[in-house]
């Protein structure tokens, strides 16, 4: 079945991970065996070859690049033109990988509607993978102008805050609300048809914007705070006001994001009982919120910083997103609900965001 990852941070793993995406998952970990900067070396799940594997031609693919000002311990740019750049160098790796003919940008309907089509045909030859940007926390946004080229660049969404605090809200582990400059931001998105992200948004700061924003409003990659208590999860009245806002949730695979009691670098999936029946608590909770199935998708956020060490057990490369199937259709779920969670929602969203 045809998926759409709603998260997948591609640029950010070829970039600063240095990993060639273009060769296969097994030859990426042996390459970096001996590795020991990251817990996740020789562990990664994605390359092109294993999404082609598991027919998953359309994600929203990250630029990322977190501005940090003095006293803030997280990792980044010590400016916003700083990190401006490393979004740019980023957005260069996916031009290049166009011009091998491995991926293709899709930031309009029409092009969306061939792009599926594409898909859809049998084909023995490559077919590229289709890519939507989405920037992960604004803080390279140096000002509107800057908001204006991105958007000229292909950017759909944004996701004003990522990990702590940021320019223009506050981000998981932080706490606040958007401020003047978050407004001027939600009001220049909206402006331009750019998608609120409510990922990672702090409490004060997601409900300010859900409050200040009158445009396309979705979630890439989160998860139920019910099943596992963490700020960074949705409680169920954010899950609520996101569905009558018509939005879409992207069930993230980050393991300690499935499972209660996680401690990281510590448990293991297999112990823990970190697996896609999991996530798939977490979708169908969200499903049972709803009353139907059709505000939930996948935005696994695979190889975002972490890998085979902290995601599914049954999981060993992003083509095991086809294991979703059966589990999905033991829980009850019919033909047509799972094929709104791994692709038909997210593009419902979009053949609607984009129809102005």
């Amino acid at each position: 079945m045809f998926v759409f990852d709603a998260h997948l941070d591609l640029a950010m793993n070829a970039m600063e991970w240095n990993r060639d995406l273009r060769r296969p998952v097994n030859a990426i970990r042996e390459r970096e065996a001996h590795l020991k900067d990251k817990p996740d070396r020789g562990k990664n799940t994605v390359s092109f070859q294993a999404m082609r594997e598991g027919n998953i031609g359309l994600c929203m693919a990250t630029q990322i690049a977190r501005y940090v000002k003095e006293g803030n311990n997280l990792t980044g740019w010590h400016s916003p033109e700083q990190a401006w750049a490393q979004t740019q160098g980023q957005l260069s790796w996916y031009r290049a990988m166009e011009a091998q003919g491995e991926m293709m940008q899709i930031s309009t309907l029409e092009q969306l509607e061939k792009h599926l089509e594409l898909w859809s045909t049998p084909s023995d030859s490559k077919k590229p993978i289709g890519y939507i940007l989405t920037l992960e926390g604004a803080d390279s946004i140096v000002n509107f102008d800057y908001l204006e080229k991105a958007y000229q660049q292909g950017l759909r969404a944004i996701g004003p805050a990522h990990y702590g605090p940021g320019t223009y809200a506050q981000g998981t582990n932080a706490s606040g609300g958007i401020g003047n400059k978050g407004k001027a931001l939600l009001r220049e998105m909206e402006r331009l048809n750019i998608i609120l992200d409510a990922t990672h948004l702090c409490d004060e700061s997601f409900w300010e914007a859900l409050e200040n924003f009158n445009g396309p409003v979705w979630a890439s990659h989160n998860n139920c705070r019910s099943l596992v208590a963490h700020p960074r999860q949705f409680s169920d009245d954010q899950i609520k006001a996101l569905i009558q806002r018509g939005a879409v949730i992207g069930n993230a695979l980050d393991a300690w994001m499935l499972v209660p009691g996680w401690k990281k670098g510590v448990s293991m999936p297999e112990e823990m009982g970190a697996d896609i029946n999991s996530a798939i608590n977490h979708i169908d909770h969200i499903c049972q919120l709803a009353g139907n199935a059709l505000h939930v998708g996948i935005g696994t956020d695979l190889d975002g910083g972490f890998g085979k060490e902290q995601g599914p057990a049954d999981v060993d490369t992003i083509a095991d997103l086809q294991k979703f199937l059966p589990l999905l259709k033991e829980r009850g779920y019919s033909l047509a609900d799972i094929e709104n969670i791994m692709h038909g929602n997210f593009l419902r969203f979009l053949r609607k965001a984009w129809k102005k």
